[in-house]
Formats: structure tokens, sequence, C-alpha cells
């Protein structure tokens, strides 16, 4: 009964439980006391009709204009039919309300006063078959609410000549209820002991698995993703359970996440800092002799960029992941935007001996933010050159399918491990080989083009067959056929190169734009 749930709802409960047995049990008593009232007053409008009948058929007419009756006889019979009721009296009046004949005899107290007017006016207008029915002291005549009857009495012409009156105590009621209401109370009280217990049990074992839930809750908070809440059922507190272990896998995979971003970052971070250190420190104590010391400063400078390099990923990471990178989106030939990135590898390609293919096509129109995805292609273009093999091929395909146009990117070489397909797209994961054969990339280029390409709607896949090739292929938006049209009006003002595209010598690199490592 500690926690507050535990007592809200069980004292809510409670009191639901209470208040019903004491508004059951006032509409009990009202039903049963209106039961007895009526019960009791139908017991003495029998008596009343068969008095009134007796007492029409006992009149005699005396000179046309009177009757008379045998008054011991008549109160004889009434005794009889009084009875069976105990403490009810029978008596009969004139039309004028007095007394004429009564059960008590000498002893009674009705001819000392008359019975109301109102009463007899009521009792004359109702039938002898309803009788006037009522509940009071007809004036004077008792001391105690008594429980009251009338029925006319006619003669052989039809005019009341006078009224048979039946009553009864009315404390009788009063007995009656406290009886009704001592069964009533015994009765509550069992059903009560029984409902708190029920009660009890009940949220104690709805409030549980609450508990339960909160001590794991707890331990998830503490980062403690190694246990999961036992799932005991499909209601809404299983439901609970299984959102919760789900809520635990994510949180888990965050952290993990988190603490590999952490760890690499702090790798990538700590490689190029303690070779800059380690450097510059030679210089200083003269460890590095002058006329080498140009050399290693050549090399700072590269660890410098390459600490440039990370730094700008992880901007565009975050820029990207926090939806500030707004997208403007034009229709454009991908062909264009290929060519301008194959540009900046021209010396590599070159050097390696490497074949473009798949670029003899016409213009293929697409909807995105150029320069997003140039920064794509600019990636993977990077990533096929580092890892195409001498005197090797870079292939790329077309395919437009479904309001999409689907764009690869192949280069033959040694391909990617089928285990490690999954991973390449992971931010700062290299495998085994790329860490030998990629000296400045961060692990980043991927992630940044799955992240785009996801932003523009599409998707990107990754395919490899070891010692054979490796082939990435993106989908993005295809263009509108009118707005393709009128984009490829504008498009090259020359052969081969865009009107915005920006002029760079031959052999010359462009910015490495976040990095394009593929570690294979």
């Amino acid at each position: 009964m500690r926690n507050g749930i535990v007592k809200r709802y069980f004292f809510t409960c409670v009191s639901v439980v209470l208040v019903s047995i004491v508004v059951l049990g006032a509409v009990f008593l009202g039903l049963s006391a209106q039961y007895f009232k009526d019960e009791r007053q139908d017991q003495l409008l029998i008596i009343a009709q068969r008095a009134a009948e007796r007492t029409s058929s006992g009149l005699t007419t005396s000179d046309g204009n009177s009757y008379l009756l045998d008054f011991d006889t008549l109160r004889q019979g009434y005794r009889l039919l009084i009875s069976t009721q105990e403490d009810a009296d029978l008596f009969m009046t004139d039309v004028n309300g007095v007394t004429v004949l009564c059960t008590e005899g000498t002893r009674c107290a009705h001819t000392t006063y008359r019975v109301p007017t109102e009463v007899l006016e009521k009792s004359s207008q109702a039938s002898a078959a309803k009788g006037y029915r009522g509940m009071g002291t007809l004036g004077e005549i008792y001391k105690r609410p008594h429980y009251i009857v009338s029925v006319p009495i006619t003669g052989d012409d039809g005019y009341i000549i006078g009224y048979v009156f039946a009553a009864s105590p009315a404390d009788e009621l009063s007995q009656f209820l406290v009886d009704v209401l001592r069964m009533f109370a015994i009765a509550a009280v069992v059903v009560l002991a029984i409902s708190f217990a029920v009660i009890y049990y009940t949220t104690k074992r709805l409030v549980s698995p609450l508990k339960e839930m909160a001590g794991y809750a707890a331990r998830f908070g503490q980062g403690d993703f190694s246990q999961t809440v036992p799932v005991t059922s499909d209601d809404e507190v299983g439901q609970l359970a299984m959102a919760l272990n789900n809520m635990s896998s994510s949180l888990a995979v965050v952290e993990q996440t988190r603490r590999n971003f952490v760890a690499n970052v702090s790798h990538e971070l700590k490689t190029p800092m303690t070779t800059i250190g380690g450097f510059v420190d030679g210089i200083l104590d003269g460890t590095i002799p002058p006329e080498r010391q140009n050399h290693y400063l050549g090399l700072v400078s590269n660890e410098v960029k390459r600490l440039s390099r990370l730094v700008s990923g992880m901007l565009n990471v975050s820029k990207i992941e926090a939806g500030e990178m707004t997208l403007n989106t034009v229709p454009f030939n991908i062909c264009e935007v290929i060519f301008t990135a194959l540009l900046s590898f021209e010396q590599q390609i070159e050097q390696k001996s490497i074949e473009i293919e798949g670029l003899d096509v016409d213009k293929v129109m697409v909807e995105g933010d150029r320069d997003l995805v140039h920064q794509v292609i600019y990636n993977l273009v990077d990533n096929a050159v580092k890892f195409v093999n001498e005197g090797g091929v870079i292939s790329f395909g077309f395919e437009t399918v479904g309001g999409y146009t689907f764009t690869a990117v192949r280069n033959s070489g040694e391909g990617i491990p089928k285990e490690q397909l999954q991973q390449v797209f992971d931010r700062f994961y290299k495998t085994d080989r790329s860490r030998g054969l990629d000296k400045k990339g961060v692990g980043l280029g991927l992630y940044i083009a799955k992240t785009i390409v996801n932003r523009h709607g599409g998707d990107i896949v990754v395919s490899s067959k070891e010692g054979e090739y490796t082939e990435f292929r993106f989908s993005l938006p295809a263009a509108k056929p009118l707005r393709a049209k009128r984009a490829a009006k504008g498009e090259g003002r020359r052969e081969g190169q865009p009107a915005d595209a920006p002029a760079e010598a031959e052999g010359q690199q462009a910015p490495d734009p976040g990095d394009g490592d593929r570690k294979i």
C-alpha cells in the first residue's frame, strides 16, 4: 500500500462499491417501505369492502327516508373481520363523519371526534373497488399516524348513507424497516469484505508488473540493457512490456553506436595529432635535422588536412541529420555531374591506367540538389578510383523504373567480403584492407552519401563479388518530362561542361567534399 497508484486505485474502487451499496440500500428501503404500505392498505381495503357489503346487506327501510341496522349483530361481524389484523380498528360513520359503530365497543374513542370533511369528500369520490387510501391521524381521532382506508356505504337508491373506515398503526413500518435494514447490513458487510479482498488482490496483481517495469526502466536509465521485461499477457500491460523491450533494444543500439562513435572519433583524432605532435617536437628539439624539416612539415600538413576533412565531414553529418541542410531541387543531367567528378580524378585515373565505361549515353535527367548529388557521386568515384585494380575498369549504368532513375558505379578489383557489406555505410567504418590502402580517409564518405540519397527519397545499396567487382547503386527521382526538356536546353554551353560547373585546370584536384571513403 506504499505506492500512490495502489492506494488511489484501491480507495477509488472501494468508494465506488460503498456508494453503490448506500444507493442500493436507500432504493431497497424505499421500495420495501412502499411495498409494506401498499400491502397493509390492501389488507385494510379488503376488510373495509367486506364490512361495507355486510352493512349494505343488513339495511332495512323504516319509513322510506331512513334505514335500520342491527348494531349488535353488525358489530360482531366487524370484529370477526378485523380479528386477523392486530391493532387494527374498524368503524362506521354517517355521512357527517360521526361514528355510529366501532369494534372497540364502549371504549371507542372515535365518537369523541368527527372525521374531517376533506376525508369524507375524498371517500365519497372514491369507488367501492378502490376506496380511499391515506395516512394520518384522521383529525384528532388518533394520536399516532395510522394507515387509513375507507369505503362508502350506499343504499338501495344508490345514495351514500355512510362510510366504513379501517385503520392500522403505522408504527409497524418502522419495525419492518429496522428488520430489513439489519438483513441488508449483514449482506452488505459480507459483500464489502469479499469486494475489499478481490479489489486489493486485483490491484496488487495489476500494479505488480508496473513496479517490476519501473525497476527495469531504472536499470535502462543506468545503461544496463542486458535484461528484458517479461511479457506475461497480451493486454495493455503486456503491450507496455513489449514497448519497453523495444525501447531497451533501441537504446542499446544507440548506446553502442555512441560508444563506437566516440571511440572512432577519438582514434581518428589521436592518430594525426600524435603524428603532428611527434614531428613538431622533433623539429623543435633538433631531433630532425634542418635538411629534413621540410619533408616532415609536409607530413604535418597532410595530417592537418586530414583533421580538417574529419571535422568537415562530421559537421556535414550533423547538418544532414538535424535537417539543417535544405534541398534545392532542380532537374539536371546526372551524366554532366559524373563528368565533372571524373575530371577531379584525372591524374589518378591516368596513373592507374583505368578505363571508364558506360558514359556514352544520352542525357539522363533527374531531380535533386545538384551540389549534394555531386558530393554523392564524388564520394563513390573516389572509392572506385582508390580500390580499382591497376588497368581496371570503372563503369556507370543508368536505368529508370517507376519514377526513379537508378545510377550504378562499378569498379573491378578485389571486392568486399560478404560479411562486411552491411557495414560499409556505417560512420567511421573501415575494413582491415582499407586501413592499409587508404591513409587519408576517415570513413564518413559512404555514410554521407547514403544520408543525402535518403534525403532525396531514394536509396543506395552495395553489391560485390570478391576478386571481381564492387558496385554501388543509388536511386533519385526521375525528372518530369517538361521540366527535363527545359533543363536540357540550358545545360551544356560546351560539350561535357555545364554552365555552372567550376573551371578547373587539367589535373587539378577538386576539394574533397566530406571524404569519399569506401574501405575495401
